[in-house]
């Protein structure tokens, strides 16, 4: 891509155009900012490409420059979170005066001990809640992100102990996004009854206006065919981003199907191959049956054979994952798109 391209492919990066969710940071920030916060987590939800990471990192960045009165640790969803988080808190709170004494640190070794200033050994849970208490009396509060939350023994394990953290009344707020069916695991697991009450942020499709104003402004282009491009991205997030990269890369050296071409490329080699990969066989067929025309579920269940009874099992589960759409009753059309293009090449 050219140097000053204003859009990345890089996921979880915020690129140098994107189109700012407010409604849903301002939601999350006034929550976690409130006197009496009536939730201190927050589950963002979406398919692949949606922008989930990046609303996380975009809250995380602004009470990160709210340095005075919060404290932002990011988790590595593949490490022990619990470990993890006692180090990087005592890391990251060592700037402050008076909340990490002096000899006072965690095991890099990854036993999650640490080390007072009279030299007794505590564990992780407990070098936490020292700090956590310190932090509490300066009136300081503390965010953990943790991307692509998975439904495993380390995750049950850091939410019960964050569920301890809240009865504790420590200032403690968690953000973690997640695909559909790792959230639903998360939320559903029996241990777990306070994520099943935890608000979620569904990532819904980008404002098809404010995509189109971007467009025009980059481009210099008309309304018209500003809109016809905005279209073609059906509002996804990655879409905006990779179509603006290729029409920014290409637009004076290529034809428009030429970069549609390599708009499906990217789109297969990011994301799309992995969504395929993880749908079971009777989710392909109703995807390649539905095609990338709105069509009716009569027709889809004739074409399929299967009652209409049953259809809406399967329905509701690819709505869910964020891979179809109801545009008017008894319709159902692809939300991604140009998937039916993509996967008209996949055997």
């Amino acid at each position: 891509m050219k140097k000053n391209n204003p859009f990345t492919l890089t996921f979880g990066k915020q690129p140098g155009e994107y189109i700012s969710r407010y409604e849903n940071t301002d939601t999350i920030i006034s929550t976690f900012e409130a006197d009496n916060p009536i939730s201190q987590a927050y589950l963002i939800e979406g398919v692949r490409g949606s922008g989930k990471t990046v609303l996380m990192t975009t809250i995380a960045n602004i009470l990160s420059e709210r340095d005075d009165e919060w404290v932002v640790v990011d988790l590595n969803s593949t490490q022990d979170l619990i470990e993890e988080f006692a180090l990087r808190l005592t890391s990251n709170c060592k700037k402050f005066p008076d909340i990490v004494k002096a000899g006072f640190n965690v095991s890099v070794a990854g036993f999650g001990v640490g080390i007072n200033g009279n030299g007794q050994i505590q564990d992780s849970v407990s070098v936490i809640e020292q700090i956590l208490t310190s932090l509490k009396k300066k009136n300081k509060k503390v965010l953990i992100t943790i991307d692509e939350a998975m439904p495993n023994d380390n995750m049950k394990h850091f939410a019960s102990q964050f569920q301890i953290f809240i009865r504790k009344d420590y200032p403690i707020f968690l953000l973690m996004t997640g695909l559909y069916e790792n959230i639903y695991a998360i939320q559903n697991d029996p241990a777990l009854t306070f994520l099943l009450r935890t608000p979620k942020i569904n990532m819904e499709p980008l404002s098809i206006p404010q995509i189109t104003k971007q467009y025009k402004a980059i481009f210099k282009i008309e309304q018209e065919d500003a809109y016809k491009m905005a279209l073609i991205t059906k509002g996804y997030a990655f879409a905006f981003q990779a179509l603006g990269a290729l029409y920014f890369e290409y637009n004076d050296s290529l034809e428009w199907d030429e970069i549609l071409s390599k708009l499906d490329d990217l789109l297969d080699d990011f994301v799309y191959k992995k969504i395929w990969e993880s749908l079971s066989d009777k989710d392909r067929e109703i995807i390649r049956v539905i095609g990338s025309d709105k069509a009716s579920v009569s027709d889809i269940c004739e074409k399929l054979q299967i009652s209409s009874t049953s259809f809406p099992r399967y329905k509701e589960r690819l709505l869910k994952k964020g891979i179809l759409s109801v545009p008017s009753r008894g319709k159902v059309e692809l939300s991604l798109p140009r998937l039916a293009e993509v996967v008209e090449l996949y055997p």
